[in-house]
């Protein structure tokens, strides 16, 4: 049997191994087993695998253990970057219920001088936005001269043309022998040509959107889908819902007009400052609020446990996303109901995905109250 092969978590100290337990992880998923090794002999490595399969403790653990080895408790030792500051404050939290190193959280829009006296405690890990880290880095705050390791997760998204300059900027202020690791759920020719010297691992499909996430259709023209929405959630009635819309101005737009009808939601919009969206997550999270209503980029890498539902009143144009949409719920072996509430000319598009994705996808109708598939 190959090094691979073996449960990696026998790799592991027994702290952390009990701090594992208590998560009530004690066997590791497909991807941890197949990254751990290569990431703990210190390798670059580009891992694709899919939405929910434990991607952020494939990179966190093996780099945990190796730090918790480390009897210097004061040097910067792992960087990770993140697209987003909700997805960033997501993985800080992952890794504090694995270790007891310092970490920090680096994110833009939080105000420097509060950041700096955080560096003073020298956190071993941060993580952070790409342009933050880039400017903690210039200034001198951050020093990367003892770094083990830089983590870009969800790496195609921090490749995208509005992030690719800082992005870039970051990779190019660690050193050329740092052990570089980046990873989504969807890699395509841009991270491949940026992490051209990393191993590149694509894990083999598991079919959680076609096997463990049922897809429905649901016909509404463009002025309609809001009152379609409001008589989907007082039909279904949702444990949690997750609502996607690709214009971050109908964020709030949607979210005004439940409020007027009132539904209890939730919203994660442009216009909302760091402690609002961070008060929206956790009221979703913690199940206060059972409707939360996004952007793509503002759910990007979300682990929020529990939701059964995915809402996508459009359809965004990159096909990536749609995967990314849909990943958030069926999570860790649960199933979810994927729903996308759309006109003619996207239902054709949907239609379109389901072939290319290898999904059923199920025709709904709201009357009376209930949902229902349409009568032929």
């Amino acid at each position: 049997m190959s090094e691979k092969n073996l449960n990696c978590f026998a790799s592991l100290s027994d702290t952390i191994k009990d701090k594992l337990a208590a998560l009530n992880i004690t066997e590791p998923t497909s991807v941890q087993n197949e990254v751990y090794p290569l990431i703990a002999q210190g390798k670059s490595v580009l891992f694709q695998s899919e939405t929910g399969t434990g991607k952020t403790y494939a990179y966190l653990l093996p780099l945990v253990n190796k730090l918790e080895e480390d009897s210097d408790t004061t040097k910067l030792r792992v960087i990770i970057c993140a697209p987003t500051f909700e997805l960033a404050s997501q993985i800080n939290a992952a890794a504090k219920k694995i270790t007891d190193r310092k970490t920090a959280l680096m994110i833009g829009g939080a105000p420097l001088k509060r950041q700096f006296e955080t560096l003073k405690e020298k956190p071993q890990i941060i993580i952070g936005t790409a342009a933050r880290l880039v400017e903690l880095i210039r200034l001198k705050k951050i020093r990367v001269q003892d770094l083990y390791c830089v983590v870009f997760d969800e790496c195609d998204r921090l490749l995208k043309k509005e992030s690719f300059e800082d992005t870039n900027n970051l990779r190019n202020c660690i050193a050329k022998d740092c052990q570089v690791i980046g990873c989504s759920a969807t890699i395509n020719k841009p991270p491949r040509i940026f992490f051209a010297d990393a191993q590149n691992i694509k894990m083999p499909d598991e079919f959680i959107l076609s096997k463990k996430v049922e897809h429905w259709a649901i016909y509404a023209e463009l002025r309609e889908k809001i009152d379609f929405l409001r008589k989907f959630l007082a039909a279904e009635n949702p444990g949690k819902a997750l609502i996607f819309t690709s214009r971050s101005d109908q964020v709030e737009n949607i979210y005004k007009k439940l409020t007027y009808k009132h539904i209890d939601c939730a919203a994660l919009y442009a216009k909302a400052d760091k402690q609002e969206r961070k008060s929206a997550i956790d009221r979703f999270r913690n199940g206060k609020c059972k409707i939360l209503i996004t952007s793509d980029l503002g759910a990007r890498g979300l682990d929020i446990p529990d939701i059964t539902h995915i809402i996508q009143m459009d359809l965004p144009e990159d096909d990536d996303f749609f995967i990314h949409r849909a990943g958030r719920t069926a999570r860790a072996g649960k199933s979810g109901i994927n729903v996308v509430i759309g006109d003619e000319f996207e239902l054709r598009r949907y239609a379109a995905l389901e072939k290319k994705f290898g999904l059923t996808v199920y025709p709904k109708q709201i009357r009376n109250g209930k949902i229902s598939a349409p009568q032929l």
